[in-house]
């Protein structure tokens, strides 16, 4: 149970008012950021990665689809997996709101996993998503961005992730990676965030975060994984769903 003090509407506004100083500090905090994540340099992507998807072959190039700006989710799917993360399908829960705006500001959007496109389809159909989601099984993609993580890429039982060694307790991870595409056909590798980044793009938490319970994440794991499942798999649809593990 929350017990927090219970106070005059008058004092109220007084702590209200002192959080709501802190909040524009934090804001503007996050504004700085991000001129400074954009002022990050680039780096020339010159790998050739083609990819499997629903149209046939893609290219790193093609996936831009016309923009010049490409936002690439690290969805964590292996080879033999026969369902998404569900870390990873709670922020794809988000994607196809945010990208019928930000679609029409110069960025595309594409999921990319190493699981074969077939049981990729088959999950985003189960899922209800929209966005392009393609298999860099045949490529080097994953392993280059610090996703994915073979047997040879272990070294003492520690794997490269998140810029820093670390534990190698599964071989997949999560992330993205920004990529632009100059006019003359050159892409650039312009960032990538790893671990926690992600929750910049869960509004899910911003709601939560506004309540007084706030996240909720009280243990075993202390993180979204102590009440997040497949949106399917919620106890009130449970019922229907076609797998709930």
């Amino acid at each position: 149970m929350i017990t927090q003090p219970v106070v005059t509407r008058e004092e109220w506004i007084i702590a209200r008012r002192a959080l709501l100083a802190r909040e524009k500090e934090l804001i503007r905090a996050q504004e700085e950021l991000a001129e400074s994540r954009r002022a990050l340099p680039w780096v020339r992507v010159d790998q050739s990665y083609v990819f499997d998807s629903t149209e046939g072959e893609m290219t790193l190039s093609d996936l831009f689809e016309g923009r010049s700006q490409l936002f690439v989710y690290h969805f964590m799917f292996g080879p033999d997996w026969d369902e998404g993360c569900t870390g990873c399908s709670f922020l794809c829960d988000h994607v196809d709101a945010a990208r019928q705006h930000f679609e029409h500001n110069d960025l595309s959007f594409v999921a990319v996993s190493r699981g074969p496109l077939d049981k990729l389809q088959a999950y985003r159909k189960r899922m209800g998503w929209k966005f392009r989601w393609v298999s860099s099984a045949n490529t080097d993609f994953n392993y280059d961005y610090n996703v994915s993580f073979p047997p040879e890429r272990v070294v003492n039982g520690k794997i490269s992730y998140n810029f820093e060694t670390t534990d190698a307790e599964i071989d997949e991870l999560p992330g993205y990676s920004v990529f632009y595409k100059s006019e003359d056909g050159q892409i650039y590798h312009t960032y990538s965030s790893y671990s926690r980044g992600g929750e910049a793009l869960l509004g899910a938490y911003s709601f939560l975060d506004a309540a007084p319970k706030g996240r909720n994440e009280n243990g075993p794991n202390f993180n979204l994984m102590d009440w997040v499942k497949r949106h399917d798999c919620y106890e009130d649809k449970a019922a229907s769903a076609c797998c709930c593990h």
